[in-house]
């Protein structure tokens, strides 16, 4: 099972769309700036705005090119808390 998500940095206003087998530690990695990529460039914390289950690594990484589209953008904006 992979889990294709939103995360988003209050503090920043910025938003990260991704895929995992282990969300929960994902988070944390990006709480930590231990991935080193778009995240780590930011300070604040990510939360979890938007997740859905998909079973193969192929729907997650078809699923987040999705979300990372213009009007998958937009439907994630959505999620953002007010």
């Amino acid at each position: 099972m992979f889990a294709v998500y939103a995360v988003y940095n209050q503090e920043r206003e910025k938003i990260y769309i991704g895929q995992t087998q282990n969300l929960e530690e994902r988070l944390k990695m990006h709480n930590d700036h231990a991935l080193g990529g778009y995240t780590s460039h930011f300070s604040g914390t990510w939360i979890v705005i938007y997740k859905e289950d998909v079973l193969t690594r192929q729907e997650a990484l078809v699923r987040e090119k999705q979300l990372k589209s213009f009007r998958g953008r937009e439907f994630i904006r959505k999620h953002i808390p007010r």
